[in-house]
């Protein structure tokens, strides 16, 4: 099923349209509620030395395939979460990659002052920083396959998500709409595309898979205080919200 995985597969977690109601722009779109609409394969690794470091290291490799959907006028999503403070203080960041397909990442600080798109490719990698709440959204009309590294060290949160009717916009195929279960003042959504970090050994075309077996992952990925140190101006560049010179 996926060509860009050759190890063990278990068997893919799902989320159907019931599991997914309290996040979409419309619950009548006439969909079977047992539709399953992602699966998730969780805690992969192609070998034994690699499960170990995996473990030992306190991280997890996934993939996440969404087919190309619709429910009503919404492209098929992930429910949404954000991620708690690591005990350094910061929030726990989160590394993907597109393997097949396009995604459009959006993310939400928790004071809801920043709201951003990614958009990224086949090979792209993205980077959660610390404090976003994110959603990953299938805008095409072919299957969206990622894979993510993350630490094993917390339960990812969807309460707020689900209280709030999804993220703080929609996306349809007519664009992006406000989520009116948001209070007033909301920004703009500022929409970016995918970038490389090379200070991280970040590099669209690179497996993240690759990461696994070096020190430079488990590091920020655990204790993401060490980004705060990183000299990337990229990554800055979107913390701070400000434009690409040329």
């Amino acid at each position: 099923m996926i060509k860009f995985w050759d190890g063990p597969l278990p068997k893919a977690g799902e989320r159907t349209v019931k599991d997914m109601e309290s996040v979409l722009y419309d619950t009548k779109s006439g969909m079977d509620p047992s539709t399953p609409l992602y699966f998730m394969y969780r805690a992969l690794s192609k070998n034994e030395r690699d499960a170990k470091w995996l473990e030992d290291n306190g991280l997890r490799y996934d993939i996440t395939v969404i087919p190309a959907n619709r429910l009503g006028a919404e492209f098929v999503k992930t429910k949404g979460h954000y991620h708690p403070n690591a005990p350094c203080g910061r929030g726990y960041p989160e590394l993907y990659q597109v393997l097949e397909g396009e995604a459009h990442f959006m993310l939400q600080n928790r004071n809801l002052s920043d709201i951003c798109v990614i958009r990224a490719s086949e090979g792209d990698v993205v980077l959660i920083p610390s404090g976003y709440g994110h959603v990953t959204i299938n805008p095409s009309q072919k299957r969206l396959v990622m894979a993510n590294i993350v630490s094993c060290e917390f339960e990812s949160e969807y309460e707020f998500y689900g209280d709030m009717h999804g993220a703080a916009y929609y996306e349809l195929d007519s664009g992006f709409v406000r989520n009116p279960h948001y209070a007033d003042g909301l920004p703009d959504i500022r929409v970016i595309d995918s970038f490389e970090i090379p200070e991280l050994d970040l590099k669209h075309g690179v497996p993240i898979y690759s990461f696994i077996g070096r020190d430079i992952l488990p590091k920020y990925l655990n204790v993401p205080r060490i980004l705060d140190t990183v000299k990337a101006p990229e990554y800055r560049r979107f913390l701070t919200n400000q434009p690409k010179v040329d």
